[in-house]
């Protein structure tokens, strides 16, 4: 068994496939998943599992360069955006950070390995992590 942070099989075994600059988008409940992007559903109820909670697990095995996240979140959810930027930049420290309206965001997702869903109800709780490489 594994002892680590994340122990979902499907997310691990996702993460283990990624190449550099592969992406995969962590969304809140109601993001849309584009026809041919693999899903892996973790709602269970509003709020479970958190979005902050996920995103801690994937960075615990996911070396990512860049983050995208929809400019909207930056008015709509101030209080997480703060921290999505704290969770991320302490996992990676020196981090690129790219803002796209949300319609493009949602395009975006269509080039992404794989999405996962969690029970987060909070709007604009959605972020595209772009792989980087570990040497």
């Amino acid at each position: 068994m594994k002892k680590g942070l994340l122990i979902n099989s499907e997310i691990s075994y996702g993460i283990s496939k990624l190449g550099h600059k592969d992406s995969i988008v962590i969304g809140d409940a109601g993001l849309p998943v584009p026809h041919g992007v693999q899903r892996v559903d973790l709602a269970v109820s509003k709020g479970i599992p958190s979005f902050l909670s996920v995103l801690s697990a994937v960075l615990s095995e996911q070396k990512i360069e860049k983050i995208i996240l929809a400019e909207e979140i930056k008015t709509a959810s101030t209080t997480l955006h703060e921290q999505i930027l704290s969770v991320c930049k302490g996992a990676e420290g020196n981090l690129e950070i790219e803002y796209v309206s949300h319609e493009e965001f949602k395009r975006n997702t269509g080039k992404c390995k794989f999405a996962v869903r969690t029970g987060e109800f909070t709007p604009f709780a959605n972020i595209i992590l772009i792989s980087g490489v570990v040497f």
